[in-house]
């Protein structure tokens, strides 16, 4: 779950901290999303017939149908009228089964601490139901700390006791997605390409490699009960 959803955080927290990391431990299961939790009356797909459709919260019919959000998942007709393509979707694709109802084993929630060089700490939790979306971030350091929530950044002076806030869509200059971090991205990829210069880049594929091992760690961490260590070569 952390690699496929969760991968962006642990590049952040690798690429904010600058050194390897060396220690992962991990916790967490698939608790609520199973059929011991399914409400009376539900069925194997929203379209059934679901007699809680209506007040389910993970209603299909309500997210694609009604709501039409994240509809780029399905392969859908871009000029017509996407409603009944959209049913389709939920009547015979994965979209359209009941969360409580599928062999899902993958986890529904996941807290993961990191020790990297320089001892050095990192707590992640990877939650699926909160009240809002996106990542809320918290830097702990000796002078001051940061928080943040992808729109917001304020930095908090421990000396002055002054705090400074940074909107992020102030700095926008394109719109792309990951809050305008695919642009960057391939700007910076392009560049160094055209300059044969790897020092344009923020991040190199050794860095991702290693976030990727952190996750494949956290993974086993968790299914282990124990302490892993992180050793890229």
């Amino acid at each position: 779950m952390i690699l496929a959803k969760s991968c962006h955080d642990l590049d952040i927290l690798r690429w904010m901290i600058g050194k390897p990391c060396t220690k992962v431990s991990s916790f967490g299961s698939l608790s609520f999303f199973n059929k011991g939790h399914a409400p009376e009356g539900s069925t194997m797909r929203c379209t059934g017939g679901c007699k809680v459709e209506a007040t389910c919260p993970f209603s299909a019919l309500k997210i694609y149908y009604r709501n039409r959000t994240w509809l780029t998942h399905m392969d859908l007709p871009l000029e017509e009228d996407q409603g009944p393509a959209i049913l389709k979707h939920l009547e015979e694709g994965p979209y359209g089964r009941c969360v409580f109802h599928c062999d899902n084993d993958v986890v529904d929630h996941q807290i993961t601490n990191f020790e990297f060089q320089g001892n050095i700490t990192a707590a992640f939790s990877m939650e699926a139901l909160t009240s809002y979306a996106g990542r809320r971030t918290r830097v702990m350091g000796t002078k001051g700390d940061v928080v943040g929530d992808e729109n917001l950044l304020t930095v908090f002076d421990f000396s002055s006791r002054k705090a400074t806030t940074w909107d992020a869509s102030t700095a926008l200059k394109v719109q792309s997605g990951h809050g305008g971090g695919d642009y960057g991205l391939l700007h910076d990829f392009i560049r160094a390409v055209s300059t044969k210069d790897a020092k344009v880049l923020t991040s190199t594929i050794q860095e991702s490699m290693e976030s990727h091992l952190m996750a494949f760690k956290a993974e086993e961490s968790r299914h282990t009960k124990k302490t892993m260590e992180v050793r890229m070569g």
